[in-house]
């Protein structure tokens, strides 16, 4: 039987513009989260185009349009409308099995299967309680996102998307934080969080994923570039992602970008320089 032909590779064009594309949307003075999310997706499914993203946010549209409005509706009947809507009614929910998908992680993917991880579910809830008028916030609790309505520093409700929208009360949150972590909940964890604290949330959802899978190490490698073009992230993913272009064969770039790394860290961490600075020599004499 002849070979058949894979997929043709993405122009290399085409992913700089992409990734231009988000890194533009994550300086944006108000990141749009919902767009954020899928450029993600567009890196996992490069077939996921500009018509594919106006798709995805009309549906949110949509979705939104579907909820019955009254500027009078306080934070209960807000989580109660969209727990009938998304939860009952379109069926969006996750289980633990979606744990085990990349596509758990990708809105536009979210949005076709109503199967999610709770962050992402979240944004969804998130986002069509926007579109509607809700005044509604994201919840990074450890270990599990949730979402609230009202004013997080009085009355308010949480809500579970991942449970199909079931109201959580303080003590229900708290035995969520204390399954994940065994710490108590605490008030510095109800802070609302922000667009780009939850992008990167995904993204580091996505590397575990993918590191937990060696097959995949060029998911693991696009989460990270990615989150490095966010205005804020942590130091230590520059560092795996020198790492990790080592273990891909990249000898040369990774070396660089170990020794880069190195002169980052050199004033707080001396002993630390000097360690990944063996690393990139070692990473060089692979080529010998």
């Amino acid at each position: 039987m002849p070979h058949e032909p894979g997929p043709e590779p993405e122009p290399a064009d085409a992913r700089a513009a992409r990734r231009q594309q988000f890194a533009d949307a994550a300086r944006a003075e108000r990141p749009d989260l919902a767009l954020l999310c899928l450029l993600i997706g567009a890196e996992a499914d490069p077939a996921l185009d500009e018509a594919g993203l106006d798709a995805a946010q009309i549906e949110l549209d949509r979705l939104a349009g579907l909820l019955p409005f009254s500027p009078a509706s306080g934070p209960g009947a807000w989580a109660r409308n969209l727990a009938e809507l998304l939860g009952t009614r379109c069926g969006f929910g996750g289980s633990p099995g979606d744990y085990r998908r990349l596509e758990s992680s990708l809105l536009h993917e979210v949005l076709r299967r109503r199967r999610g991880l709770p962050i992402l579910l979240s944004v969804v809830w998130m986002e069509v309680a926007r579109r509607a008028g809700a005044p509604v916030y994201g919840v990074a609790l450890p270990g599990h996102f949730v979402v609230g309505f009202g004013d997080p520093a009085g009355a308010h409700v949480l809500a579970d998307p991942f449970g199909g929208g079931r109201l959580l009360s303080e003590e229900d949150a708290g035995l969520l934080v204390a399954g994940a972590t065994g710490e108590p909940l605490s008030e510095r964890m109800m802070t609302p969080a922000d667009p780009l604290e939850i992008v990167l949330r995904v993204l580091n959802n996505i590397r575990t994923w993918a590191q937990a899978r060696p097959e995949h190490s060029a998911v693991q490698l696009w989460a990270l570039e990615l989150s490095l073009l966010l205005p804020s992230h942590p130091a230590r993913l520059r560092h795996e992602r020198a790492q990790l272009l080592v273990q891909c064969g990249e000898f040369l770039a990774g070396a660089a970008e170990l020794e880069e790394y190195a002169r980052v860290v050199e004033a707080v961490e001396p002993a630390g320089a000097t360690a990944i600075r063996r690393q990139a020599a070692a990473a060089r004499a692979m080529l010998n």
